[in-house]
């Protein structure tokens, strides 16, 4: 039966990741701990996650942490700082330390997400944002994804939506409500990963937006019933994409 060799192939996927076998002992993240206090995280992770496409993702959060540890550029992860600001004053800020890398695009990607969290919260951060909504991801999903996309750009996306409410939950212990309604965050690793695996075929390594959408319905559909949500299953597999695709066969 072809989905009970695939769940075999994920729990040894899984196995390898636990047991180190895929590296990935530091992701890009983890350049924030011990950087970044523990009030300041969510504002950090969620703006600057952002702008975390089309580029190296452990270059990006060192930027972060070079400009987080500049007291001339550390204002810009305040969303309410960075909400009104002045454009060309934000342009600079973020092309400093490479935080931005694209002059316009960037700074108007930041100030249109810093805004959206302003208005969305009334302690004027993503802590206040969360608590509006009770933790409950259902609700968050609405507002995000549906009455007010427009004011968060990119992080409404598909792809980072959902890999920003696990990287929420890692990092500042979020203990989201509606925890199933997480799906797989399908970025080029998770794409490849999924073909190899044999859940999808490769038309959809094209990327495109209804690509991604097959992919992560195809993940919720064959881990329904396992005891793992499709984002448990993020990081073993893209740190398997990253490492050339070990062989699995050692682990079944």
């Amino acid at each position: 039966m072809l989905n009970e060799t695939f769940l075999k192939n994920v729990k040894s996927l899984i196995k390898m990741h636990t047991d180190g076998l895929l590296g990935g002992e530091l992701m890009p993240e983890d350049a924030l701990i011990g950087i970044v206090p523990d009030h300041e995280l969510m504002d950090v992770l969620t703006l600057s996650m952002a702008l975390n496409y089309q580029r190296n993702s452990y270059k990006l959060w060192e930027s972060v942490v070079k400009a987080y540890q500049d007291e001339n550029t550390k204002w810009i992860f305040n969303p309410n700082a960075a909400a009104n600001c002045d454009i060309d004053v934000l342009r600079n800020a973020l092309l400093l330390h490479r935080v931005g890398l694209q002059p316009n695009r960037h700074p108007e990607i930041w100030q249109r997400l810093a805004q959206g969290i302003v208005k969305s919260s009334e302690k004027g951060n993503v802590q206040g944002l969360i608590e509006s909504v009770q933790s409950d991801i259902a609700p968050l999903k609405d507002i995000m994804q549906g009455a007010r996309k427009s004011d968060f750009p990119y992080l409404s996306g598909l792809k980072i939506f959902n890999y920003w409410l696990y990287v929420l939950e890692t990092y500042t212990m979020v203990s989201w409500k509606s925890r199933e309604l997480i799906t797989i965050a399908p970025d080029t690793h998770i794409l490849k990963a999924t073909v190899k695996l044999g859940l999808c075929s490769e038309e959809v390594l094209n990327g495109g937006t209804d690509h991604r959408q097959t992919v992560a319905t195809a993940w919720e559909t064959a881990l329904a019933g396992s005891g793992l949500a499709p984002i448990d299953v993020h990081t073993p597999l893209w740190l398997w994409s990253r490492a050339g695709f070990p062989s699995l066969l050692s682990y079944k």
